[in-house]
C-alpha cells in the first residue's frame, strides 16, 4: 500500500476520533486548558498566564486554518476546526512513525499498522491530543526523535528539538533524556558526531526557550527562572497522591503500560533505557507541579510508552515471536549502533 494512502487514512481516522468536538460538546467549556489555547489563537499571548502564553505553534496553526475555512464548513465552529486538523496531522503523522518503525521492527506491514492503530486507541488520544490541545505536537516531535535515532539520522535532532520546544516547553526535559540516553547506550564509529548533533539539540532547545520567552514576556527570561516559577512549593507528596489517584492518567496507562512491558527485556536497550528515564521524569514533575498530570500522562505516557508497546504488542499477538527473532539484522543495527 503507498505510503500517502496510509498516512491519509490514519489522518482521516483521527478526525473522525475527534469529531465530537465539533458536533457534541466544546472542549472549550469542559476544558480549562483548551479555552485557554483558544483565547491564545485568537488573541495572542497577551495577558494569558504561563506557560500557556509560551506554547504558540498549535494555536497559531489553528488560527490560520480557521480564518481559510471561516464561511465554508457550515454549523461547525472555525477555531474548533482548525484545532481538529492541525491535531488529525500531528497525530496522524505520529503513528505513521510508529507505523515506520515498526514495519523493519517487526518485519510485517500488517502488524506494523496494527500497532499505529493502538496509538490512535490509546485514551490519552482522543480525549487529550483531539480536543483542542496542545500535547499532538509534543507527541510528534518526540517520536520524530525516537524515529531519528532508530535509523541514525542524528542531524534531524536539532531541528526537531527546536520544533518540539517551541510546541511545549516539557518536550526540553524529555527529548534530553531521550538522546543523551539513546546515544549513551549506542555503539558505533561515529558517536562524535551524534554526541555532537545531540549537544547542538540541547543548545538550540536552551536557545529557543530563552527567545520565545523573553520576547513574549518583553523581558530576559532564563530557562531556570521558567522552571522554578512553575514550582507552588505546596506539598510534594499530596502533589503526587493527587497525580497518581487522578483517574485520567490510570485510563491511558491501564492496559497500556501492562502490553509494553511484556517481554521488555527483548526491546533495544537504547529505546528501553530512554523510555524508562524520560518516565521518571514525567513522576518528578507529578511530584513537584500540582497540574503536571497533564504534562506527566499526555506527554510521557502517550508518546513515550505508548511507542514500544504498540510497536511490540502486535508481535507477541499476532506471531507469537520474539521481535529480535523476526527482524532482519541489517535493521537492528541502526537500533544500538550509531551509523
Amino acid at each position: 500500500m503507498p505510503k500517502f494512502v496510509i498516512w491519509t487514512t490514519l489522518a482521516l481516522i483521527c478526525f473522525g476520533l475527534g469529531y465530537p468536538t465539533l458536533n457534541r460538546y466544546d472542549p472549550r467549556q469542559l476544558l480549562p486548558d483548551a479555552a485557554t489555547y483558544a483565547k491564545l489563537a485568537q488573541a495572542g499571548p497577551g495577558n494569558l498566564p504561563s506557560p500557556f502564553r509560551f506554547r504558540i505553534p498549535v494555536p497559531y496553526l489553528a488560527h490560520s486554518i480557521a480564518v481559510l475555512a471561516e464561511r465554508h464548513i457550515g454549523t461547525w465552529d472555525s477555531l474548533l476546526f482548525g484545532f481538529l486538523v492541525v491535531n488529525s496531522i500531528f497525530v496522524a503523522t505520529t503513528a505513521y512513525l510508529t507505523y515506520v518503525i515498526g514495519e523493519p521492527l517487526l518485519g510485517n506491514s500488517a502488524t506494523a499498522l496494527f500497532a499505529s492503530a493502538l496509538y490512535l486507541l490509546n485514551f490519552a488520544v482522543s480525549n487529550g491530543q483531539l480536543a483542542a490541545l496542545v500535547d499532538s505536537g509534543e507527541a510528534l516531535f518526540l517520536m520524530a526523535l525516537v524515529v531519528s535515532m532508530f535509523y541514525g539520522r542524528w542531524l534531524l535532532l536539532p531541528l526537531f528539538g527546536v520544533l518540539g520546544t517551541l510546541t511545549k516547553e516539557s518536550f526540553v526535559l524529555f527529548s534530553i533524556l531521550l538522546a543523551v540516553t539513546w546515544w549513551k547506550l549506542s555503539r558505533g564509529p561515529r558517536r562524535g558526531r551524534a554526541a555532537i548533533s545531540v549537544a547542538s539539540m540541547i543548545t538550540l532547545e536552551f536557545a529557543a526557550v530563552i527567545v520565545l520567552q523573553s520576547v513574549i514576556s518583553g523581558r530576559l527570561v532564563w530557562p531556570w527562572d521558567f522552571a522554578l516559577s512553575l514550582n507552588t512549593h505546596t506539598n510534594y507528596a499530596v502533589n503526587f497522591l493527587h497525580s497518581f489517584l487522578n483517574r485520567s492518567s490510570w485510563y491511558i496507562v491501564i492496559w497500556l503500560l501492562p502490553l509494553g512491558l511484556v517481554r521488555i527485556r527483548e526491546f533495544p536497550p537504547p529505546w528501553r533505557m530512554a523510555a524508562g528515564l524520560a518516565t521518571l521524569c514525567a513522576l518528578g514533575l507529578k511530584y513537584h507541579i500540582p497540574k503536571a498530570e497533564e504534562v506527566a500522562a499526555s506527554a510521557a505516557t502517550s508518546s513515550i510508552l505508548l511507542v514500544p508497546s504498540s510497536v511490540f504488542q502486535p508481535q507477541l499477538a499476532w506471531r507469537g515471536q520474539a521481535v529480535c527473532h523476526s527482524h532482519p539484522p541489517s535493521k537492528t543495527s541502526s537500533i544500538s549502533v550509531v551509523e
